[in-house]
């Protein structure tokens, strides 16, 4: 006559244990969303300025380049070094000689990170442009004529360059990347969350379609 008991406290055991599982699933997404806007804060700032800097960047860039030339004659030694590259190298680091980055700093005081290496028959160009700054070297391989541009736009373009990610290296780029990664767990988190508390919120979803719906309007609305 007992035995129907046994059924009444596990039943009451599952529904008790339903909502700790929700608890400790809200907790474990609450803990992946503060660690990954703590990891993002910094770098989402830095990208929501520098965006309303680059949107208007010819308002915020400086309109007057600071502009650096340099022109000389390379040692013959050196010359004759560069001489040696076979046309077509593209490997910066390989194929210059080290004696060009050393002269370059006791003659101009110019620390050189080439980005593009372009050797032909007469002549070398050397790309060294970087966030903010359009510089170039180019070296006449006959004569030993080498000249200098630099056209430097300030901080604001050097922020902005950074947003895009233009010509920052390799290392910025893995950056961007993780910083994305963060940044996707921040959102993603965040819906689930908005999710567990949409029952007790009923405005939770129709602001949450207002976000998409307000960009998309403008899209298809203004963007031509």
């Amino acid at each position: 006559m007992n035995a129907p008991e046994p059924l009444r406290v596990m039943q009451a055991d599952t529904r008790q244990n339903a909502p700790r599982a929700q608890s400790s699933g809200l907790s474990l997404l609450m803990r992946w969303h503060w660690i990954s806007s703590a990891l993002s804060l910094v770098g989402m700032l830095f990208f929501a300025l520098s965006g309303f800097t680059l949107s208007r960047a010819d308002y915020f860039e400086r309109a007057d380049f600071v502009v650096i030339r340099h022109s000389g004659m390379l040692p013959a030694p050196l010359l004759a070094e560069l001489k040696q590259l076979p046309p077509g190298a593209d490997n910066p680091s390989a194929a210059l000689p080290p004696d060009l980055p050393r002269w370059l700093r006791q003659a101009w005081s110019l620390s050189i990170h080439p980005k593009a290496l372009d050797v032909r028959s007469d002549e070398i160009f050397i790309d060294l442009k970087s966030p903010g700054v359009d510089a170039w070297l180019r070296i006449d391989r006959q004569s030993g004529a080498i000249e200098y541009e630099s056209d430097d736009r300030g901080w604001v373009a050097y922020f902005n360059d950074l947003h895009k990610g233009k010509n920052a290296g390799s290392v910025w780029t893995a950056f961007l990347n993780l910083f994305s990664l963060a940044c996707v767990v921040f959102c993603l988190t965040g819906l689930l969350i908005l999710k567990a508390h949409a029952r007790s919120r009923w405005i939770t979803w129709p602001i949450t379609g207002l976000g998409l719906l307000v960009p998309l309007l403008l899209i298809l609305l203004f963007v031509h």
